[in-house]
């Protein structure tokens, strides 16, 4: 039997922007086409893998490196991993990038405007009062991609929309059979 070919499919974008919406339907499409697929989203990884570690600029990109070397692993194991993670700064994604072979970034792109109406968390609003310190996008910068694999504007396009672009991508990469 052939081994899959494993590869890190990794939404990154501000807090809001539909990163992990957009992964459980694709994460869905995944399963019903019978690849077996891991998911690490941010928040949960962070409660498991993570937990102690602040939002300062070094903590954040310790999770992000903790977040790639599982990916790393699995992908390297014949398995679609989804990364749903905020990955705020363009140096340590790029450095996940380069130690991942089979690596899609996908930068699920919205105006801060739009994320903070969206936020069912109530984040944003504790934000812009300053009682959060460090909320990407708000007091601290998010660093777009500059050259991602796939940009989807969650500002203007439904949810299963955006999934279908994920799902060509892998596709027109060799990672999925066309259907």
């Amino acid at each position: 039997m052939e081994k899959e070919r494993g590869f890190t499919l990794w939404f990154t974008g501000l807090s809001g922007s539909g990163k992990t919406t957009i992964a459980e339907i694709v994460e869905k499409e995944l399963r019903e086409r019978g690849r077996r697929v891991e998911v690490l989203d941010g928040d949960i990884v962070r409660t498991n893998l993570s937990k102690g570690l602040s939002f300062s600029r070094e903590d954040r990109n310790v999770n992000v490196l903790r977040i790639g070397f599982v990916a790393n692993l699995l992908t390297r194991n014949g398995v679609g991993v989804i990364v749903s993670a905020i990955s705020p700064y363009k140096e340590v994604r790029d450095q996940v990038r380069r130690r991942i072979i089979d690596f899609v970034e996908v930068f699920v792109d919205a105006p801060v405007e739009v994320c903070a109406e969206r936020d069912v968390k109530g984040l944003y609003k504790k934000a812009y009062a300053g009682e959060i310190k460090e909320f990407t996008g708000v007091s601290d910068p998010y660093e777009p991609p500059a050259a991602p694999d796939l940009v989807l504007k969650t500002a203007e396009e439904e949810p299963e929309e955006s999934a279908k672009k994920v799902m060509e991508k892998l596709e027109f990469f060799g990672y999925l059979a066309p259907e």
